[in-house]
């Protein structure tokens, strides 16, 4: 039984979590898509997949041969298209990470248009907020708005994100909307937990000016600050992807436009570019473009 027919059997299966429909997909029987994990299993001496009546799931040692295993098979795909001068179609999972406030229409309208032209790519996007280890969990890229990507991996820019300190208009009624600097001092905040401290710096008429507000609600989750913002709690600095519409149709205020500028980098980062895939790359090429994105 040929061995890398075995490991593209196997790699389907783990994607799908299920031999019926990877067997379905491979124009296969399920008992031989079933004999070909069977057989890569005894050739390497472990089990690679947890098989219930209602499920399957990788075994530790499974999780650990498929990445290694789907790098190696989307590598060997664009050597053999190079060769035959063919264009590689992007195909496969791609597992992406990115921040919480990513869940916005704007992301949602990219992810459908790439798919829509890549439709052999499934897209599996974690917006847990939390900061995954790419290699050791299997993701293929992540979105990360840094001033300071990890040195350890590949980090390519992708845009500014302008962050903006937004506020509801009845919060602002009730406590005045600022006019200068001073005006923030003491103010309610809405504080993102991985911003370090109370104090914020801003560039005034007179230079860098600091202000310290009074953080009532601290959390890791744009999201919850977001309702929060909009429920009159406080003030919050968001990204303008996830309040734009909410200012637009007056359920939040822009606070001191002209005074308060914040703008991160969105950047796109993966682990290697010696096994960046057709998905990755094409991936990272079209957020690039997107004019929706800038």
């Amino acid at each position: 039984m040929d061995s890398l027919v075995s490991m593209r059997v196997f790699c389907l299966v783990a994607e799908l979590k299920s031999f019926a429909t990877a067997a379905q997909r491979l124009r296969i029987s399920p008992a031989m898509a079933s004999k070909h994990v069977m057989q890569l299993e005894k050739r390497l001496g472990t089990r690679l997949l947890n098989r219930t009546s209602r499920r399957v799931s990788l075994s530790e040692s499974g999780a650990l041969y498929f990445e290694q295993a789907r790098q190696m098979l989307d590598s060997l795909d664009e050597v053999e298209a190079a060769v035959s001068n063919a264009t590689v179609v992007p195909h496969g999972t791609l597992r992406l990470t990115a921040p919480v406030w990513m869940a916005n229409a704007i992301f949602a309208g990219v992810l459908a248009d790439y798919q829509a032209r890549y439709p052999e790519v499934r897209l599996d996007v974690d917006l847990s907020g939390r900061l995954v280890n790419l290699v050791e969990e299997g993701f293929d890229l992540a979105l990360r708005a840094t001033g300071t990507p990890d040195e350890a991996l590949i980090a390519r820019p992708i845009t500014s994100v302008p962050f903006y300190m937004v506020a509801a208009p009845a919060f602002l009624k009730r406590a005045g909307r600022p006019s200068a600097f001073a005006d923030l001092a003491g103010q309610p905040l809405l504080h993102y937990a991985l911003y370090p401290g109370e104090s914020f710096s801003f560039t005034g008429e007179h230079g860098p000016e600091t202000v310290k507000l009074n953080p009532v609600l601290r959390s890791g989750n744009e999201t919850l600050l977001h309702m929060a913002a909009i429920e009159g709690m406080g003030l919050a600095f968001l990204p303008k992807w996830l309040v734009a519409e909410d200012i637009a149709s007056g359920r939040l205020e822009h606070v001191m436009p002209g005074h308060i500028i914040f703008a991160g980098k969105l950047f796109a980062v993966y682990p290697s570019r010696k096994y960046l895939s057709a998905k990755v790359r094409t991936f990272i090429d079209f957020i690039a473009a997107d004019r929706r994105m800038k």
